[in-house]
């Protein structure tokens, strides 16, 4: 029967009384399978070696027993084939009367004999028939001046003892079948049962959020090792989640809670202390609006990344220049050589397409670049750098900074990330970019990376796989105008950087 759960839903049956079920099952069928297989077997064979022992001895009489042969030496070929074959052999004449009543139980066969008429008459030499418990084979021979009938029968009364013998026996082959089975089942559902179990209850304490487990055991079963393996592995990525949570909830608390109270200080400071003071009211007002920005992308980035984990549909994708995508947003970055003397070297070969969704692509190239000013050294430059590599467009942007420790190296695509290393950072950020950033070129499949030296600086990569060459050509020809100007804008900022060198 069917369990029930405290809140009313079925639990199904137990595993201990399915497999009892299952094995004492197929147990009772093989047994059965068995015992039917052997009785078919037995008979046939049975039958089979009596029709040849009946066929051997009556060849023997009628060979003995020929026309000129007497009634006494046909009796005693008879019974001496008693003896020998134990077989009882009569002869009948073709009505019927037996040539040697004192011998036979009966007298008279007609009914046999009209039989024998019927079956001896198409030219068969012999026939075989069963009649009850007993077998009888039949042949014609002339004996005493006439055609008479031999028959020679055999009692099956010993197939029959055989067969009840072999019924009881094979009922105590099911009764013991059962009690072995269900011994057996037992066995192996306790030794099925126990690591289920086992595992069923440390996933409960997984599900109510203890994390501290440890799965990994040494199980008979390959499929309840992987099990094991699985549910281990899903706890460690479940408590690596629940931290990131933590300290996700933590960092955007704080970094909502500092702008919040900065807004709420400045905001009293202007209607208490600067209302009537221009000058101080504008610089308070400022600050205000500089945190409402702060806010404001943050608040984006979260959505940014709701979206990318979401998902974002395919048919917004399209086929777009690469090349011009990269100067485009590097050429956002101009206002930081003349306020604070980076350098943003860009190097893109022309004519590189791709297909992917452009805003999100424009947004993997901007934090990338942002990043690297962020974290570039003393000498504030920067390399940007676009080249075909085999059938893709590999994308690459250098920074001159202290680099980034190996064992931090798996952490910097996590949300709110912070290098160790403390750096003045030019371009405004939340600490999400390259979580985004992994977030988007994961929906669109593209391999990407850093390679990173202590001392030497950073370089993170991003191989793009190029659109085919006739969609480039139809997009190029449909925006041909505005390549003009982005041509130009590209060789003023080749020669800036010439003059910057």
């Amino acid at each position: 029967m069917l369990g029930k759960r405290k809140n009313g839903t079925k639990t199904g049956k137990s595993l201990n009384l399915v497999l009892w079920f299952c094995f004492s099952l197929f147990a009772i069928a093989v047994v059965l399978i068995f015992i039917v297989v052997q009785n078919a077997l037995v008979d046939r064979h049975y039958r089979k070696k009596t029709v040849e022992k009946l066929e051997t001895a009556g060849a023997e009489l009628s060979d003995k027993i020929t026309p000129s042969t007497d009634g006494q030496d046909a009796l005693k070929v008879i019974v001496e084939a008693y003896k020998n074959y134990g077989v009882t052999g009569y002869l009948i004449d073709s009505d019927g009367q037996s040539l040697f009543p004192d011998w036979t139980d009966q007298k008279s066969y007609p009914a046999l004999a009209e039989v024998l008429k019927k079956e001896l008459s198409g030219g068969r030499d012999s026939v075989t028939f069963s009649d009850g418990n007993t077998l009888t084979y039949a042949i014609e021979i002339p004996f005493g001046g006439q055609n008479c009938y031999l028959c020679v029968m055999s009692s099956l009364e010993s197939l029959t003892r055989l067969e009840e013998g072999m019924g009881q026996i094979s009922l105590i082959m099911v009764l013991v079948t059962i009690v072995l089975s269900f011994v057996a089942s037992g066995f192996v559902a306790v030794l099925v049962t126990k690591p289920v179990n086992e595992v069923t209850a440390r996933a409960k304490q997984l599900a109510r959020g203890d994390y501290s487990l440890d799965f990994k055991e040494h199980y008979f079963c390959r499929e309840i090792n992987e099990l094991s393996e699985t549910l281990d592995y899903a706890c460690t990525e479940m408590s690596k989640a629940e931290k990131i949570q933590q300290e996700l909830i933590a960092n955007v608390s704080h970094d909502f809670k500092t702008p919040l109270t900065m807004i709420k200080a400045y905001a009293s400071m202007i209607r208490e202390i600067s209302g009537d003071d221009k000058e101080k009211r504008d610089a308070h007002a400022k600050i205000i609006i500089d945190e409402s920005d702060r806010l404001t992308a943050l608040v984006v980035d979260l959505l940014d990344i709701s979206k990318i984990r979401a998902g974002f549909d395919e048919e917004e994708r399209t086929v777009f220049n690469l090349s011009e995508e990269v100067y485009r947003v590097a050429g956002r970055f101009d206002y930081l050589k003349e306020t604070a003397g980076y350098t943003i070297l860009t190097e893109a070969e022309d004519d590189l397409y791709v297909f992917a969704n452009r805003a999100r692509i424009e947004q993997v190239l901007y934090n990338l670049i942002g990043n690297a000013v962020n974290y570039t050294g003393e000498d504030k430059t920067v390399q940007v750098k676009l080249f075909r590599n085999g059938e893709n467009s590999r994308f690459e942007v250098v920074d001159s900074g202290k680099g980034i420790k190996q064992e931090e190296i798996s952490t910097i695509w996590d949300r709110y990330y912070r290098s160790s290393e403390t750096h003045k950072r030019p371009v405004k950020g939340t600490g999400l970019g390259l979580s985004i950033v992994k977030g988007i070129l994961e929906a669109h499949g593209y391999p990407f990376g850093v390679e990173s030296e202590e001392g030497k600086g950073s370089t993170f990569w991003v191989e793009f796989f190029s659109a085919p060459a006739e969609e480039g050509a139809k997009r190029e020809a449909a925006e041909e105008p505005a390549k003009k100007s982005v041509r130009k804008k590209k060789e003023k900022m080749s020669s800036g950087d010439r003059n910057d060198s």
